[in-house]
């Protein structure tokens, strides 16, 4: 067996059609402003549209071309929730569950960032570039 074919065997993510990574933050400061709700929200939302990569076997679509995870900290503790998504590098600001839906219709299925969460985002380069407040647009 090739090392490629193990690989994906041991971790099937490794070939699967992902579009985007989605974090949410559920570290002690997000959580406390209701970020598990909105992990939640993302989790049964991507579930039900059948966009949740995972495994049949828990619900989720192992064809899915969006990756949810939930993790400590994105480093914006004081303005949490917060919600990074990639490959665009767009952190979201106080995501409510009632945030999701639109994040995922706007952003994630038809790539238009919802500017009125929008924190920032980081190229790939990994030069931080905020919004510019009065366009409403990013830095090229």
């Amino acid at each position: 067996m090739k090392e490629r074919d193990r690989l994906i065997e041991l971790a099937p993510i490794a070939a699967a059609p992902i579009r985007h990574h989605v974090f949410v933050c559920t570290g002690k400061s997000c959580s406390a402003r209701d970020s598990v709700e909105g992990r939640n929200a993302f989790e049964q939302e991507l579930t039900e549209r059948h966009l949740l990569f995972g495994r049949e076997a828990k619900g989720k679509n192992p064809n899915g071309s969006i990756v949810l995870t939930e993790c400590a900290s994105v480093g914006f503790c004081s303005i949490g929730p917060a919600v990074m998504v990639y490959p665009e590098g767009v952190w979201y600001a106080q995501v409510q569950a009632s945030d999701v839906r639109e994040i995922i219709e706007e952003h994630l299925l038809n790539g238009r960032v919802v500017e009125r969460l929008a924190l920032m985002k980081v190229p790939a380069e990994g030069e931080q570039k905020p919004r510019q407040q009065d366009a409403g647009e990013w830095e090229a």
